[in-house]
């Protein structure tokens, strides 16, 4: 139903009328490099099992965009990232969700998290394109590389999906 003074159809309780909103969910992640390589990580979760991706998840309650990208990192991969800037918002209608990226700095080693097949540092030229499990992912790294990393202050990226 359409709740007085709204303009949208809404989840509303018949019982007690209130409105259940449904809004998209954040995802957040990074770019980790160090020495020039960047770390990717291989799911060993659905979808998309077995394919390379950068760090990122469900953004949780309590925590800023950065926290839950370096807490991702650590969920993922094991690794300690110190958060730069946001360079990249993708909107993934069709699921419902925005994928927001930050650069990040690798502050020491990797693992393999629960969440993890392998993890491995790759030189820029050597990212397995063919393998990364996202398209939100893909455009993150491909923006990440033509702008270097750097921040410039003219780089924050909208990209809209359309719905199937």
């Amino acid at each position: 139903m359409v709740p007085k003074g709204d303009n949208r159809h809404r989840w509303v309780c018949a019982a007690c009328e209130t409105i259940h909103y449904q809004n998209p969910k954040v995802v957040v992640g990074c770019v980790p490099e160090q020495d020039g390589r960047i770390l990717l990580c291989k799911r060993a979760i659905q979808p998309r099992y077995g394919f390379w991706t950068v760090p990122a998840g469900f953004m949780e309650l309590g925590e800023t965009m950065a926290e839950g990208a370096a807490r991702e990192t650590l969920e993922e991969a094991c690794a300690e990232v110190s958060i730069g800037h946001l360079f990249a918002c993708v909107d993934v209608v069709q699921a419902g969700q925005v994928h927001v990226f930050f650069t990040g700095e690798l502050l020491g080693g990797y693992g393999v998290g629960e969440e993890t097949l392998e993890a491995d540092l790759f030189e820029k030229d050597q990212i397995p394109w063919d393998e990364i499990a996202f398209p939100s992912g893909y455009f993150a790294l491909k923006k990440y590389l033509e702008d270097d990393g750097i921040n410039n202050g003219t780089h924050l990226h909208w990209v809209r999906k359309k719905r199937s």
